[in-house]
């Protein structure tokens, strides 16, 4: 029988009912039709047909899906197949990143999400992640190539880490784990991976960020790339005297061996699941697929940088020590250079900023720049030019401290970059980071602040900003493994900058010692504000304190280690973003 049926896009119109019983092998039917049945009705929009598979299955098909070419022609970049295969990329990274989280041991990534995990071709090209660490992400692509051209020769279940700032690390406390993909051949055809913050990987302070580092060793344990895990078995021997045998060694192996274990068994997890979508598609098809995706994400910031004023861009800050911060875009058509030319000459401390970092916070900010769901990967970078001046703060010597480049210079990039683009106002620019311990355990936190505003929006309060995306420790789990008691934990309200779209506000966090501990800390934005754009204010200035229990108070500046005692208080009140626009 027949009955009017509204359906979208043509609303009221006659359409036949049929009992899916009825239906037998072979039998075809075209909308507008609804199929009943004893547990649910199907409505079968007009352009679509439905045909009663050999076993009974009901297969829908899209008229105008039929009507293009062939999909399986892979010279083509079919939008379905890019969307869904894309997708299911991002999966695998997402599963990666559960496995991770569920199998640590530490807030760092249990409970501050302080990781990451992607996919990447068989050159070493990052494909897809999971939406985790943009200062991650961007810079594991280079370690990743270099573990592809240290070791040819990588086998089945080896595994390889690393967290060498020359070759692609953010800073020490970060270590990598790259795995090989096979799929039946004997050359690696993929590789998946994973970045975790260890709580401490040694160095001259408890947490392994110390404030005043001014060589990379006295950050932590140098892991210079070595196979870790060899066709699945954990050389955990070689790993162990590696963290105990450095000048400044690891102060709790146990966990940094349960941490890589836990990466280990994620990046296994990633190639599982990639080997099976290979063989559920073919290796060409997934090949081919990842080139395309990374060529469509070309495309579309190649489109958006010819979206923006054509000509010379330049902006300038600087990190608290005066160090200036410098930026000239030059965009001409579809094509953009980035020069780093004007900033300043590498520092003795451990601001610097390892390129690999460079290149994450370039490709988180073209990210930004597309308003559309695109994956972040390696194809951002394909329509730029990137020119970094030797031995700078930007591309140090090899051994230089880095711990404070990867946390604070990598969102002073951020700031520099957007602001030549006058897209939003400087954030706070600091990752505001508390690290703190003794010789038996290391914890480290990071706290968010003010978001810039920008035209049309105000800038959010209270979040990590730019290129951390980690979560703050909870009250009760900091306080239930660690000797401290969290005696506020607030918003700052009026610290973001005032203007027709205001900045947001910062965040007050206040901690009570329960036993003797070394703290460090190391921020910026302490001196030198964040600034307004367009006509907005500045927002106010982070500030650090000290409570001692005896009721004397003292302030604290960005960078410095103190040892304090049981009941003794430290107050951290981050900055609020920029205004952006005057005030009418």
């Amino acid at each position: 029988r027949c009955e009017r049926i509204w359906f979208p896009g043509v609303g009221r119109v006659a359409a036949p009912i049929y009992a899916r019983e009825s239906l037998a092998i072979g039998s075809s039917l075209s909308g507008p039709a609804l199929v009943l049945e004893d547990t649910g009705t199907l409505a079968l929009d007009p352009g679509f047909t439905a045909r009663i598979g050999s076993q009974g299955i009901l297969v829908l098909e899209d008229e105008a899906t039929a009507a293009r070419p062939d999909a399986s022609d892979l010279s083509q970049p079919d939008p379905i197949r890019l969307e869904v295969y894309g997708n299911r990329f991002m999966s695998i990274a997402e599963q990666m990143g559960a496995v991770l989280q569920n199998t640590s041991v530490s807030t760092n990534i249990k409970e501050r999400l302080d990781y990451s995990c992607a996919i990447f071709d068989g050159s070493g090209g990052l494909v897809a992640n999971a939406p985790h660490v943009p200062v991650h992400l961007g810079a594991m692509a280079e370690t990743v190539s270099h573990v592809r051209a240290e070791f040819p020769r990588l086998r089945r279940g080896d595994v390889v880490v690393t967290n060498d700032p020359a070759h692609g690390g953010s800073h020490l406390p970060d270590v990598t784990a790259v795995t090989p993909v096979f799929c039946g051949d004997q050359k690696a055809a993929f590789f998946v991976a994973s970045r975790g913050h260890h709580a401490d990987i040694g160095g001259i302070a408890p947490g392994s960020m110390p404030a005043d580092s001014r060589t990379l060793e006295e950050e932590g344990v140098v892991l210079r790339a070595f196979i870790a895990v060899r066709e699945g078995r954990f050389e955990e021997r070689q790993f162990r005297k590696r963290l105990t045998e450095a000048r400044y060694p690891a102060r709790s192996p146990d966990d940094n061996v349960a941490e890589l274990e836990a990466m280990v068994a994620a990046n296994r997890a990633g190639a599982s699941l990639l080997e099976a979508f290979v063989a559920e598609r073919g290796r060409e098809a997934v090949e081919v697929t990842m080139a395309q995706i990374q060529r469509e994400t070309a495309r579309k910031v190649a489109r958006e940088i010819a979206s923006l004023p054509a000509g010379v861009h330049r902006f300038a800050d600087a990190l608290d020590d005066g160090t200036p911060v410098c930026v000239t875009l030059t965009i001409e058509g579809e094509r953009m250079r980035i020069d780093f030319a004007g900033t300043g000459a590498a520092v003795a401390g451990n601001l610097n900023a390892p390129r690999a970092v460079v290149q994450a916070a370039v490709i988180y900010v073209l990210r930004a720049l597309v308003a559309e769901p695109i994956p972040l990967n390696g194809g951002c970078l394909e329509p730029v030019e990137i020119a970094i001046p030797p031995r700078s703060l930007l591309d140090p010597p090899r051994d230089a401290a880095v711990v404070g480049g990867n946390v604070e210079t990598s969102q002073r990039i951020v700031d520099v970059l957007l602001g030549a683009l006058g897209k939003v106002a400087a954030s706070q620019g600091t990752m505001n980071n508390v690290a703190f311990g003794d010789a038996s355990f290391g914890y480290y936190e990071t706290i968010g602040g003010g978001a810039g505003a920008g035209e049309g929006f105000d800038g959010a309060s209270g979040v990590h900003t730019h290129m951390t995306n980690t979560r703050i420790t909870d009250a009760e789990v900091l306080e239930a493994r660690h000797p401290v008691r969290l005696l506020r934990f607030a918003l700052r309200r009026g610290s973001g900058g005032a203007g027709r779209w205001r900045g947001g506000d910062g965040l007050d966090r206040c901690y009570e010692f329960l036993s003797p501990v070394t703290v460090s800390l190391l921020g910026e934005r302490r001196t030198r504000a964040p600034w307004g754009l367009a006509g907005g204010e500045p927002a106010a200035r982070a500030r650090n304190s000290v409570q001692r229990r005896d009721g004397r108070s003292e302030e604290v500046p960005g960078k410095a280690e103190l040892e304090l005692e049981a009941g003794d208080r430290l107050r951290v009140e981050t900055p609020g973003g920029g205004g952006y626009g005057r005030v009418e």
